[in-house]
């Protein structure tokens, strides 16, 4: 069994650290160089660098930071924001990346997938997918006119009812949803050469109430290949869960190691002591 990741997240706007709630009111968390040399002597197995706010503002991830940040880190350093071709692709990996993380451009062109992970390898290509949870209704009993449905729901158990989650695909840093259903579009970035799928729940980021346990094991059930949990951690338990209930290869998190609730070590010592393989 491969051993599973731990991995702090760098949401970096204006060349500074931040993390919000639900992608929103974002507070500073410090300056990345040093944040990531930090997780890198702590013993974090990688770190995710994304400039938050490079595709809304229709502009390059912030090449110097990346630059500095590679410099000071001597983990796996994934990094996304603001790509929106080849080109970006290989300037980011020239600058120290080891891996691109894309979402926005990848919905908008399939294809980048599939040149990228042709060109400088699968291992390199890290699809994120942020989703948010849609409650579907469908009613397990046969209803000859579809707009009473409020009297029928009045007029039946709640067991009479089948709720269905789903979860919808968000673009441009969670402001603009896409139509796609999430699960599928996992299963299309893995056919077209993604090595690795990024997946935050957008109902959970930020509120450290836990992970979305399932999307997560949706997301990791259907794929075979490696799925980072992202969004909601906010104790070690919630890591556990993400990582065996959810079946998650890797967790990710801000928060909690940014703030200093817990350490890269304290974090893996727990995870061992539940019987988890952790690098050393």
């Amino acid at each position: 069994m491969l051993a599973k990741r731990i991995i702090p997240c760098l949401d970096v706007k204006d060349g500074r650290v931040v993390k919000g709630i639900h992608f929103l009111n974002l507070r500073d968390a410090g300056d990345p160089v040093e944040i990531g040399a930090f997780y890198s002597r702590e013993g974090a197995d990688e770190l995710v660098f994304l400039d938050i706010t490079a595709t809304i503002e229709s502009r390059p991830t912030i090449l110097h930071v990346v630059e500095k940040t590679a410099e000071e880190v001597f983990i796996p350093l994934t990094v996304g924001g603001g790509i929106k071709g080849i080109e970006d692709i290989k300037q980011l990996l020239s600058s120290g990346a080891d891996k691109v993380s894309i979402n926005t451009a990848a919905i908008k062109n399939p294809d980048l997938i599939k040149e990228a992970s042709e060109r400088f390898g699968s291992q390199c290509i890290v699809v994120a997918i942020d989703a948010r949870r849609v409650e579907s209704l469908k009613s397990k009993v046969k209803r000859k006119n579809e707009k009473n449905l409020s009297s029928y729901a009045s007029n039946f158990q709640p067991s009479t009812f089948d709720f269905q989650p789903s979860w919808e695909v968000y673009i441009n840093s969670g402001r603009t949803p896409t139509g796609l259903d999430a699960l599928e579009w996992a299963g299309e970035v893995e056919s077209l050469g993604a090595g690795e799928i990024l997946l935050t729940s957008m109902d959970a980021d930020g509120t450290k109430d836990g992970y979305d346990l399932e999307l997560t094991k949706r997301i990791s059930d259907s794929a075979t290949i490696p799925v980072i949990a992202s969004g909601g951690a906010g104790n070690l338990q919630h890591l556990f869960e993400a990582l065996t209930e959810g079946k998650a290869d890797a967790v990710l998190a801000a928060s909690i190691f940014h703030y200093g609730e817990h350490s890269i070590k304290e974090t893996k010592d727990f995870l061992r002591k539940q019987g988890i393989i952790v690098r050393s």
